[in-house]
This record gives structure tokens, C-alpha cells and sequence, in this order.
């Protein structure tokens, strides 16, 4: 099964919704999130999720001064904006539209204790260093203050009981500077609410698509409070599978360790190379089995030589292909997680990113990839296979500071 509670969330009214609710805090670094709370203005939950940017650039991020910044702001933006607790337990419908794409998914406090079972699948590891800073804030604010994304299997009476809900009137509607639509209503305690709770518990699994080290975080709080063992929620929205939308998750290396010419006589003895000349970048679209490269001349196209073993695996994912094949390989580049001379570029940003940061020379190549499909992650999750870092970006975003889980003061326990 796949325990679902609701909770009394700490959110905005309808009317400050649109300057409370920010972008994800690892979407951006710390200038950009420093410029887009000065864009939004004093309640952008940014003060609070990136606490850093209101301090002096000195200030490590993960100082303690930073920690407690947070504190202060979520204390100062509770008062200002304001935010209030819902007076009873509740589930949260929130719905995205970007254009002609719509998703809809429910909003609770999914079993910490299932996410360590299992039963809530991961496809990806967390890194040491995010995963403490999100301990950290959480422990420090006492509470979870951006949901991770899910997916489940599509249920059709679930999506009937949530069509339901969306009849009443929102308690959060606005159109985000990105142009996305988000809509938040709330499920109170009742027949609808209990309908909802026993889908999921219908369920035998559920997958994180994004958020693995705000659930970690969760858990490993958790812990630190002294409920090991004890029953627990994370902050969620879970969507069906069948509406979230995957786009790639490009890479980008500051240095090859060689020469370009040497790096292209390497990699032609595994791949057939086409080049594409000069494109719109944007217009740089690899199909599954194929890789985007541009050196800085041109933009060209790899495929492997080699017959790919399964269609479905760790293997014969693209992201697999280019870190067995070149990263590892040719550029000596092992863990792409802790390696610094590595970095990605979500799908979001497009390729036309890709070129900028190697023409401007911030990167010696850029590697477009095709996305990860929802198939691939279920099926490598089901597994119990963990995907190469970075391999999947969801569009839309969720937005922080909507839906605020506070910690209860007794240990263990959904509030």
C-alpha cells in the first residue's frame, strides 16, 4: 500500500500566493536566486528556502548564520505575508498548466517509513553535501518547506475524485513569471478526503521523479528528532504518470584533458559521427541513441556502433551510454557527482544554453541529450537500479512556500 495523510498546512491566502511562492531552491544558484527575490519582493519564499541571499557573499551557504537567516525569515514572512495554518487535516489538489500541458496531483504526507521500505522508489542517490544542507534547514525551521514530485500509475477513479475537488474555488491561483499556471485547492476531512487516502492505499508503489534529497532529508530528520522506526510523512504532490512531462537533462565539461582533434580521433572508434554544421541550437533535438556534441565549431551528432544489449535497463539509457562510453573512458570522469569539471544543464534552459557556455568559453564541450521516459524510470525503479546522477528534469516546477509541513513537537507523527 501507499500511506497517504493529510496535514495542516501553513500557506499563503489566495491574494499572496503569487508573491510568497518561489522556484525550487536547487533550480537556481545564488545569484540567480539572489535577482529573482529581488524581481518578486520581500514575501518570495526565497528569503527563506535560500537563505544565503540575504547575507554577505562571504557567508559559506552552509554556514550556521545561514540556517538561522532562515529561521528568522520564515518567522518575519509568517507575520508579513500572511501565512496561516489550516485549522483541520487536509489533502491539497495542485494543478499545473504551461501551455497546452496540464498535470494534476494530490498533496499530503507520504510514510517515511515506506519511502525506507521501498514501497516509495527512488531511481537516483543523493549527494552528501545537499542532502545535509536540507537536514539542516529542516531541523533548524522545524519544518519541510518544499514538496518532492512522485508518480504513480494512473487510476481512473482517482482522477475523477480530484476533478471533484477542483469544483470548489482555489486557494491559490496565479500565473508565475515563467508563464505557468499554478492552482491549489484544499481537501478537508470528509468522504471525498477518505476516497482519495484509500486510492493510494490501493497502490503498490509510488516513484520520486524529483525531490530524492528533500525525502532523504525528511527521513534523516526523522532520525536527529530520536523516531527512527516511528511512523512519519514527507512533504509530497504525487502525479499520474501518464501527465508529467520529462525533458533532458544536458551536460556540459569544463576541460578535456586534450586536444580537440585527439578527443575526436577517441571518440570515432565507438561512434558514427554526423555534423551538423551551425543549427538554431534550440533545433538540436537527438532522437533515443543518439548524442548532441557541441566543441565550440559546430554542433554534431553521435550514435553508438555498438548494438544496445536491452531496451530498457541501466544500460542502454543515453545517459549511460555517454558516461560509459566518453565521460569515463576518454575524459576521465567517474562520478559526475562530486567531479567538478562537470556540470548539467536542465532541458528547460534548451540547447541554445549548451552553445552560449562554450562559445563564452565557460566549457570546452556540450553533450544534448534525448530524455529519460517515465517508462525507463518505473522500470529501472522497479529494479531496485539506481539511474546515473542528473538523468531526468521534470517541466513544470513545483513552487516552494505554497504548502508548509510543520513538525509536530512530539516525536513521530503526522500533524
Amino acid at each position: 500500500m501507499a500511506k497517504l495523510d493529510p496535514f495542516h498546512a501553513l500557506r499563503p491566502t489566495l491574494a499572496r500566493a503569487p508573491q510568497v511562492a518561489a522556484v525550487p531552491y536547487d533550480v537556481v544558484d545564488r545569484a540567480e536566486a539572489r535577482a529573482l527575490a529581488a524581481q518578486q519582493g520581500p514575501l518570495s519564499f526565497l528569503h527563506v528556502s535560500r537563505a544565503e541571499i540575504d547575507l554577505p557573499e562571504s557567508v559559506s551557504p552552509y554556514s550556521a548564520e545561514v540556517y538561522a537567516q532562515a529561521v528568522r525569515a520564515l518567522h518575519d514572512l509568517t507575520a508579513a505575508a500572511p501565512l496561516a495554518r489550516d485549522a483541520e487535516p487536509c489533502l491539497y489538489i495542485y494543478r499545473l498548466e504551461a501551455g497546452a500541458h496540464d498535470q494534476t496531483g494530490v498533496a499530503g504526507l507520504f510514510s517515511i517509513a515506506e519511502y525506507r521500505a521501498g514501497i516509495v522508489r527512488k531511481h537516483e542517490r543523493t549527494r552528501p553535501d545537499k542532502e545535509d544542507d536540507r537536514t539542516r534547514h529542516l531541523l533548524a525551521l522545524g519544518a519541510q518547506t518544499g514538496p518532492s514530485y512522485l508518480a504513480y500509475r494512473p487510476r481512473t477513479q482517482l482522477k475523477e475524485l480530484t476533478a471533484q475537488v477542483m469544483q470548489d474555488p482555489p486557494v491559490a491561483d496565479f500565473v508565475a513569471a515563467d508563464g505557468v499556471r499554478h492552482r491549489v485547492w484544499t481537501c478537508s476531512p470528509g468522504e471525498r478526503q477518505r476516497a482519495i487516502v484509500a486510492e493510494f492505499a490501493a497502490m503498490e508503489r509510488l516513484y520520486i521523479a524529483d525531490g530524492h534529497h528533500r525525502a532523504a532529508s525528511a527521513a534523516r530528520a526523522q532520525d536527529e528528532r530520536g523516531g527512527a522506526g516511528s511512523e512519519g510523512g514527507f512533504l509530497a504532490v504525487a502525479f499520474p504518470a501518464d501527465e508529467l512531462r520529462i525533458l533532458p537533462y544536458h551536460r556540459v565539461v569544463r576541460e578535456l584533458g586534450m586536444e580537440l582533434v585527439e578527443f575526436w580521433n577517441k571518440v570515432t572508434t565507438e561512434f558514427d559521427v554526423t555534423s551538423l554544421g551551425t543549427p538554431t541550437a534550440d533545433a538540436v533535438a537527438p532522437r533515443r541513441g543518439e548524442i548532441g556534441v557541441f566543441d565550440g565549431t559546430g554542433w554534431k551528432l553521435l550514435r553508438s556502433k555498438r548494438i544496445r544489449a536491452s531496451v530498457i535497463g541501466i544500460d542502454a539509457l543515453d545517459v549511460s551510454l555517454l558516461q560509459n562510453r566518453i565521460l569515463a573512458p576518454l575524459l576521465g570522469i567517474t562520478d559526475p557527482r562530486t567531479d567538478a569539471r562537470i556540470d548539467f544543464v536542465g532541458g528547460a534552459r534548451g540547447t541554445a544554453e549548451l552553445e552560449r557556455l562554450v562559445r563564452e568559453g565557460k566549457f570546452a564541450l556540450a553533450f544534448a541529450m534525448h530524455p529519460t521516459s517515465l517508462d525507463e524510470l518505473m522500470a529501472i525503479s522497479d529494479q531496485n537500479e539506481i539511474m546515473p546522477p542528473k538523468s531526468t528534469w521534470f517541466e513544470p516546477k513545483l513552487r516552494d512556500g505554497l504548502l508548509i509541513h510543520t513538525l509536530p513537537v512530539q516525536t513521530g507523527g503526522a500533524s
